[in-house]
Formats: C-alpha cells, sequence, structure tokens
C-alpha cells in the first residue's frame, strides 16, 4: 500500500510517499481503507520534534512511528474474528491517538478505539476533519464544565481546535466571543460567534470585558496578564501550551481562585459518537481551508507551518 513515510524529524520534505506492507487486523481489528485523513499540528508538532520533549516519548534521534496521521474517514474493509461493532462496508471516522497512522491507504484499528459510524449527513472529507479539534475542544469544554449562559472567550477561533470549540461552547449554551484575525471575522460569525474580536485591531486584555472561561486553543496569550479578563473564580484552558504555560498555569490555580487547565487529552469512542450526534443534528459543521492529494503531503505540511490555516487542511489517500 502507499503511505506518507518520514524517518528522520525536520521539515516537511522528510515525508515521502513510498510502498510499505498492508497491515492485517488482530481478532479485535477492523481493517480501513483510509479515504481521507488530515494534516493537524500533533502531526507537525511530531514531524519537527518540537517542542524538544517529543523525543522522549516517540524517538529520541528517529521517530519511532513512521507513518503519522491522526484522523481519518473511511470503509471496512474486512475485520477479526472477534469484532461485533462494526462490519465490512462500513463507513467510519474518528482518531487514532497515539498510534497515529492515518497517512496511508490502509490502517488497523481496535473496534472500541476512537471511532464510529460516519454520519450519512456528510462527506467522507468533512467527517474526517472533524475528529481531531472535536475531540481536543470537548476534552477541555468538559473539564471546564461549561455551561448554559457562561461568558467563553474562544482565542484562535478560526483553526481547526478553535472552530470547533466555538460550535462546542455554544452546543452547551454559552456566549461565546471569538479572536481571530481581521480575514476570518466573517468565518467565525458563520460557525456561531455571538462576538468576534480582531486581534490586529483589539487587544481583549484591555478592554475591560471578564469571562467565565477563556480558551486558548494556540498557544497566544500572555498567561498573567490575561487573568484581569476571568472572572472571579474563572478558568483558561491552555490547549496548546508548552511547559512555560503549563508551569505559569500551574502557579495560577495553586495561589488564586482562578483556575488554569492544560495538559494531555483522552478520547473515546463515546466522544466520537458525541460529535456524530451533533453533527447529525447540525450543530458542529467542519472547517476545511485547502485539500491536497497524499502525494502531495509535504506541500500540506508546509503549508499549515505557516500558521495561518482556516479550520482544517484535509488529504485525500
Amino acid at each position: 500500500m502507499k503511505a506518507a513515510v518520514y524517518i528522520q524529524y525536520g521539515s516537511p520534505e522528510v515525508l515521502q510517499v513510498n510502498d510499505v506492507e498492508k497491515p492485517t487486523p488482530k481478532d479485535n481489528e477492523i481493517l480501513l481503507r483510509v479515504k481521507i485523513t488530515a494534516v493537524n499540528s500533533g502531526d507537525v508538532r511530531l514531524r519537527k520534534a518540537d517542542p524538544f520533549a517529543v523525543r522522549f516519548f516517540f524517538g529520541l534521534t528517529k521517530p519511532k512511528i513512521n507513518i503519522l496521521g491522526s484522523v481519518f474517514s473511511g470503509e471496512v474493509e474486512s475485520i477479526g474474528k472477534d469484532v461485533k461493532k462494526f462490519k465490512v462496508g462500513d463507513f467510519v471516522f474518528g482518531h487514532t491517538d497515539m498510534s497515529f497512522g492515518s497517512y496511508a491507504e490502509y490502517k488497523c484499528l481496535p473496534e472500541n478505539g476512537s471511532l464510529a459510524l460516519k454520519p450519512a449527513n456528510i462527506s467522507h472529507k468533512e467527517a474526517a476533519v472533524i475528529p481531531f479539534g472535536g475531540v481536543t475542544a470537548l476534552h477541555f469544554i468538559k473539564k471546564a464544565k461549561i455551561k448554559k449562559g457562561q461568558k467563553v472567550l474562544i482565542v484562535g477561533a478560526s483553526g481547526a481546535v478553535g472552530s470547533a470549540a466555538v460550535q462546542l461552547a455554544r452546543s452547551f449554551g454559552a456566549n461565546v466571543t471569538g479572536v481571530c484575525s481581521t480575514a476570518n471575522i466573517a468565518l467565525v460569525k458563520s460557525i456561531g460567534a455571538d462576538k468576534v474580536i480582531d486581534y490586529t485591531q483589539e487587544d481583549f486584555t484591555k478592554d475591560g470585558e471578564t469571562y467565565d472561561v477563556i480558551f486558548d486553543t494556540v498557544k497566544t496569550i500572555p498567561v498573567f496578564r490575561s487573568l484581569k479578563s476571568l472572572n472571579k473564580n474563572g478558568i483558561m484552558i491552555l490547549s496548546a501550551a508548552g511547559m512555560s504555560e503549563m508551569l505559569q498555569g500551574f502557579w495560577v490555580s495553586m495561589t488564586s481562585n482562578k483556575k488554569v487547565i492544560t495538559g494531555v487529552i483522552s478520547h473515546t469512542a463515546a466522544d466520537i459518537n458525541f460529535l456524530k450526534v451533533l453533527i447529525e443534528a447540525d450543530k458542529l459543521k467542519p472547517v476545511i481551508d485547502r485539500t491536497y492529494s497524499l502525494e502531495q503531503i509535504a506541500e500540506a505540511h508546509a503549508y499549515v507551518d505557516k500558521g495561518h490555516k482556516k479550520g482544517n487542511v484535509a488529504i485525500e489517500v
């Protein structure tokens, strides 16, 4: 089968499309024919080994996992003898978690992994791009216990995680303010933000407004300076935090009545099914910036590296 393989950390050019052995499902696994995947920030961080700590988990001098890609939508081609939830021919979508591997024509997945039947009302391309931002935003929104009537500020509202966070916070009944650039104001309004702040024209930390939750999806806000924009007992979510932001968040949580949430996300099939229900109810829509072929994977990564994508970048396998 064809797959985008990398055997060293580095620039997008380390990704090369090669022929590799087609996997065989174990007794509890399905074999998925991947139709669409996507380039997400997690793929980029692992490709570059940035931050350096990535190397302690995925290979110190070279990557242990040679095929990236964490989301997918496709068709079940075969199943292991113990599989009960899915059958050959099912269309499924989901997230591979830390096994990656969806930059390939085929991927084996445990039937109890983070996957579900694809919603019938969207395409494979639309389904594939939702899980990364969807499960990330959902993880932190659940941890923050966002509820009806709360004021929520989402920084990076036009990105993969941000666009999902806007829609999920709205579905939980929050009043949502999105922060983005001038070019993305219309997009952020179209996915449900009640108000949009153009960061090129306005600094939310200086306008006097306060929020119950501030959700930074892109690691751009000054943690300590942003605290004054949080209500008493407010919560700050730093989903893209590095070590510095994590330490600052820990200090804030320990020394004040405000709380900072960071850390690695977790997700299950229940989370994918939760997203599916919202998609079917037309409460969660994908945002797709560009689409590339698998053969253009290096070009797709180079585009994502620029840091200005709107929503998601899809890959046709």
